[in-house]
């Protein structure tokens, strides 16, 4: 069974960096697509990143483009930089097939793609 662990977050000044991390087993991730998401109170969750396992590829929301930056070995990690009061939110890792990776971050229904979730790690940017 597919086992996702986030860790990393925490609390940081406008304008820091924080990186998480995501450790994944149970699947084979050459198959998969992982991603980051984000969900704030009263918001719907959004995603924020991707990589494709097998390519290398990344994918970024417009709204994180320039500051966050996907990696994988291991594990998968989001570097996060220039931080903004509005990135506070949980932040979820995911595995979603591949093929849904180049559209999963600007698909109404991405979410929904997803196939396995962790259970987050909260990031609170202070103003």
């Amino acid at each position: 069974q597919a086992q996702l662990m986030e860790s990393g977050g925490g609390s940081v000044q406008a304008g820091g960096s924080l990186r998480l991390s995501c450790s994944a087993s149970g699947f084979t991730k050459n198959d998969n697509c992982m991603g980051w998401f984000r969900q704030s109170p009263g918001k719907e969750r959004e995603g924020v990143a991707a990589i494709s396992s097998r390519s290398g590829r990344t994918y970024y929301a417009d709204s994180v483009k320039g500051r966050f930056t996907i990696s994988e070995d291991s594990a998968v990690h989001l570097q996060m930089t220039s931080l903004l009061p509005e990135d506070t939110a949980m932040y979820y890792c995911a595995v979603l097939p591949e093929h849904y990776c180049p559209t999963v971050l600007t698909d109404t229904y991405g979410t929904q793609k997803v196939h396995y979730w962790g259970r987050g790690t909260q990031v609170t940017v202070s103003a």
